[in-house]
């Protein structure tokens, strides 16, 4: 960090440059800070429009949904606003919720809920805030929104379809009968997947479930096995809550010899890259080689380990 400031000076940047970087850093700085007094709960992002009714059908989805995701021990992070927002820091009271506000000219202010609290971090930058919501979270939940909860969406989903971000769950609700996601990926079957531009395996990243019950079963079952994964070179290191049955292992390997680019899929213990996370140093892993070009790929393999048998 360091050499990097020396090289800014160097460089003889702009003003504005050295502005946006310093404010920047500062941002991510404080809260990584925030952030970092709760690492030891699961969080769950709530996306969602700033205008929608607090008395809408949508609004109370969103309010049962973080209620009972806090009763399942996670901690709930929004946007910080009204509406969708709002329904959900509701939901999850303000001891369980994080705001992630963003400064705008108009429209964009701190709900009652959690106004003031120290887990409120006000953001200059969309890049920071977005940043933050994909870092920190362990599971999305999206509900009806504008061009801001679109962006969201698209970009999580681009994130993991890079390979960019964690795989996690994506889950999407709507008012009970309501259209909105239906409508959605009407146009992503309609055109962006007839016209090749999204393959068919992208369409595991998420999930659009009928109400708030499928919603949470959803989630809570994503973790069920699975518990998180990292790269170790050329290796990706699924770490796993229970040792599979040596049956599960050769199913797996059966049905994702696709994914591997060498080897196959063998059950072991951490590797020494990882003595850095001691608190899962003794979970089972599962330890591949695969390809890096289909993580669709990669979440349906965790959903197979999630239905496996275990020992």
């Amino acid at each position: 960090m360091i050499v990097t400031a020396l090289k800014m000076a160097r460089d003889e940047m702009s003003v504005a440059d050295l502005k946006l970087i310093n404010r920047s850093l500062k941002e991510m700085r404080y809260a990584a800070k925030v952030f970092g007094q709760y690492a030891q709960f699961r969080k769950v992002v709530v996306f969602g429009s700033a205008r929608v009714p607090i008395d809408s059908p949508e609004a109370k989805a969103a309010e049962d949904f973080a209620r009972a995701m806090v009763a399942k021990d996670y901690m709930v992070i929004t946007g910080g606003g009204d509406g969708i927002m709002g329904a959900a820091q509701r939901g999850a009271g303000r001891e369980r919720s994080f705001g992630l506000n963003i400064r705008l000219p108009f429209e964009q202010q701190a709900n009652p809920i959690i106004e003031g609290d120290p887990k409120l971090i006000n953001f200059n930058y969309f890049f920071d805030r977005k940043l933050n919501f994909v870092k920190e979270s362990h599971a999305f939940a999206l509900f009806p929104g504008g061009f801001g909860t679109m962006d969201e969406t698209f970009e999580v989903l681009t994130l993991m379809q890079t390979g960019k971000a964690r795989v996690i769950p994506v889950v999407m609700l709507d008012r009970p009968s309501g259209d909105y996601w239906e409508t959605w990926i009407k146009f992503l079957t309609d055109y962006l997947f007839k016209l090749g531009l999204v393959s068919e395996e992208d369409f595991s990243f998420f999930k659009i479930v009928p109400d708030v019950d499928a919603a949470v079963a959803e989630i809570l079952q994503f973790y069920k096995i699975y518990h998180s994964a990292r790269w170790v070179g050329e290796q990706l290191v699924v770490r796993i809550n229970r040792a599979l049955s040596k049956s599960a292992i050769v199913d797996l390997n059966r049905k994702f010899a696709d994914l591997l680019r060498e080897g196959e899929i063998v059950q072991g213990a951490a590797l020494r890259p990882e003595k850095n996370e001691p608190e899962i140093w003794n979970l089972p892993r599962l330890i591949l080689t695969p390809h890096r070009n289909n993580f669709g790929r990669f979440r349906q393999l965790i959903d197979a380990i999630n239905a496996s048998s275990v020992v």
